[in-house]
């Protein structure tokens, strides 16, 4: 592991606050250290109260943040006297111990905190950073792990054995750093947890944290521990996932009960370890870590099936198995692992799909690694579901979030670069949608940079090229629930006695035949949807009140109406709704330049702004509007609904 601390970069004249949160950024760009949602730093200092009192408040990092996008305004401000004293209660209940915990907030409006904060609290150390390095947990997760640690660390580290709990955890190192001198140590291991490093300052507890590491990488190397993945069991090709996906998709989210996220990992290293011999054992031997996903595997050795996740993931009764809604997925498995396919990671939403995927790509290297030094041995598998209850019944004690209505859902939007498009995508991801946006213009590959947006620069007209964007929004998020067909040109105005074949044919092609090759690809993915598929068309007011010199646009926005209409017949048996919205006098697109403007509103005798109100309500329209029209017509309000034909116009005297 290298030490990234540089001087020049490092906060000079700030905080040490400041300081902390740097370091904890660079732990959060090692590619070593598996990302974890918990307390990864805290700091301790002396602050005056209202009172005017001195106190000493812990700063931590909240509950469920990764460290390597930690900032100052992150921290969590907690005190830390109320905190230390917890660890000589016996609280059995742990929504009391979450209570307690934030309870102990400064400001009211922070976020959560974790509950290791009571580890941090009663540990003697200003400053302390909590990993899990993949090589202190390789060498842990062997039969004779804590024997490996306490040979190589010497009396430098505690090595401890798991502790089921936050409150355990914070008990057990108490209880032994009362045989040692704080002084003399620069980190302790618990088992299956992870490592934690201390110092007077952020600086020195980043690096011993480096330190550490750095020497249980050079003891794997030592033993010739390093990765080495077996190679391919079979010279088969990976089976087309298109079709597999998407159901594989539904039946995971009918065992959780809501929708969920499906991200493929089909890269070499994971298709290795899901072709080992003796994956069906190692899958089921227990996570690495505690509150790590459960590696559960759909695996044809095994004979695992959807039926079997539910039965076998049934939660312990009583208030500390108690299953929130927002917990209700882990009824089914995180990580599916297929011999063909590869390793498929799922969550409540694109971020957390992501991280389930990295969580298990570093399983994956501790295994291995434990395996080449020894042999592995996990957290046994009733601890691990007993932990991650119990972790579950603190967070909903206190925070129980409320997912967004499009949580766990994929939407796809074409043309959504710009104009009503852009607003389309904008409105299903403020509702929590993973969205994926086909467009002509580059730009739309960076036009979000989130975990829950995938820009794919697409000519529509090319079906090749629309089949490879299914392909990879499919393994992508895992299939799709949802279809906002907006994509289309409005030409220059052109009489039918001027109207060539070529100009016809054009706007055809791109109005009319690529949203008949789009909703062609999407059907067999609309109809897996765990919710039920939607479409909604962006069509045109020229359906209903076509004007002259538009004859191939207005003709084309008609075809494109009824191939709608159609799909609603069609597909309502597979429980998708096709609704289409027909905007006019969107004036914030494209196609609407001042000069256009200036020239629209010259002809009719007005004023630009005369011109963009001169409907029924006397409103000026804009995207924004006709995207949450959409979004809300993907949404539960619609849900009975298919075939419906809505105006975004303000009111027009022609379509009224």
């Amino acid at each position: 592991m290298r030490n990234r601390w540089d001087d020049l970069e490092a906060p000079t004249g700030e905080t040490d606050l400041d300081t902390l949160a740097y370091a904890a950024r660079l732990l959060g760009q090692e590619e070593t250290l598996a990302p974890f949602e918990g307390s990864g730093a805290s700091l301790k200092r002396i602050v005056r109260n209202l009172l005017d009192e001195a106190e000493e408040i812990l700063f931590i990092s909240p509950s469920r943040h990764l460290p390597g996008s930690l900032l100052v305004a992150d921290l969590v401000p907690l005190r830390c006297k109320p905190l230390a004293r917890l660890i000589g209660l016996d609280l059995r209940t742990p929504a009391k111990l979450a209570n307690e915990v934030a309870c102990s907030r400064t400001l009211a409006t922070s976020a959560i905190p974790p509950i290791d904060a009571v580890l941090h609290a009663a540990l003697p150390y200003r400053c302390v950073f909590e990993t899990q390095p993949d090589a202190v947990l390789a060498i842990g997760c062997t039969p004779r792990g804590a024997l490996h640690l306490d040979q190589l660390y010497a009396g430098a580290v505690l090595v401890l054995p798991y502790a089921a709990s936050g409150l355990a955890m914070a008990k057990a190192c108490a209880a032994a750093l009362q045989d040692h001198a704080a002084e003399d140590l620069a980190g302790i291991i618990v088992l299956h947890q992870g490592l934690l490093t201390f110092g007077d300052s952020a600086r020195l507890a980043y690096s011993r944290m480096v330190d550490l590491v750095t020497r249980a990488e050079q003891y794997l190397d030592e033993h010739r521990a390093t990765v080495l993945q077996a190679p391919m069991a079979s010279s088969q090709e990976r089976r087309d996932s298109d079709s597999e996906l998407p159901m594989l998709r539904e039946a995971a989210s009918a065992a959780a009960g809501r929708p969920l996220i499906l991200a493929l990992h089909a890269d070499p290293a994971s298709r290795s370890f899901c072709r080992r011999d003796d994956v069906a054992v190692l899958s089921q031997a227990g996570p690495v870590v505690a509150g790590q996903i459960r590696l559960a595997g759909r695996m044809p050795m095994l004979g695992r099936d959807v039926d079997a996740w539910q039965s076998s993931t049934e939660p312990p009764a009583g208030e500390e198995g108690a299953a929130s809604s927002a917990a209700q997925h882990d009824a089914a498995p995180r990580i599916i692992l297929d011999p063909d396919l590869g390793m498929c990671a799922l969550g409540r939403d694109a971020s957390e799909a992501a991280l389930a995927g990295r969580q298990f790509r570093h399983a994956m290297e501790v295994v291995l690694c434990a395996i080449a030094l020894e042999a592995y041995r996990g957290l046994p598998l009733g601890e691990a579901l007993a932990a991650e209850a119990s972790t579950r019944s603190e967070v909903a004690a206190i925070c129980a979030p409320e997912l967004m209505v499009f949580a766990g859902e994929i939407a796809l939007v074409t043309g959504g670069a710009s104009g009503i498009g852009k607003a389309c995508v904008q409105s299903l991801l403020s509702r929590g949608a993973a969205v994926v946006n086909l467009d002509i213009n580059q730009s739309v590959e960076t036009l979000f940079d989130r975990p829950d947006y995938l820009g794919l620069h697409c000519d529509l007209t090319d079906e090749v090229a629309v089949l490879r964007s299914f392909e990879t929004l499919t393994r992508t998020y895992g299939g799709l629930d949802m279809l906002v067909l907006n994509a289309g040109i409005f030409p220059s105005s052109c009489r039918i006695e001027s109207l060539t074949l070529d100009h016809w044919q054009k706007v055809m092609r791109i109005n009319l035949d690529s949203n008949l090759v789009v909703m062609r690809s999407a059907h067999a993915l609309l109809k897996h949807s765990p919710r039920g598929g939607r479409v909604v068309v962006n069509a045109s007011k020229n359906v209903l009140a076509p004007g002259a010199g538009a004859a191939a646009y207005s003709a084309s926005k008609a075809a494109v109406t009824q191939l709608a209409r159609v799909a609603a017949l069609e597909w309502g048996k597979d429980h998708i709704r096709v609704n289409q919205v027909h905007p006019d006098a969107i004036f914030d697109t494209g196609i609407w330049t001042e000069d256009v403007l200036q020239a629209r509103a010259a002809h009719y005798g007005m004023t630009v702004q005369q011109y963009k109100t001169r409907n029924v309500l006397g409103v000026e329209l804009n995207s924004h509007v006709v995207g949450e029209l959409v979004a809300e017509m993907l949404g539960p309000l619609f849900e009975k609904i298919t075939g419906a034909q809505l105006p975004v116009d303000g009111g027009s005297d022609r379509v009224i």
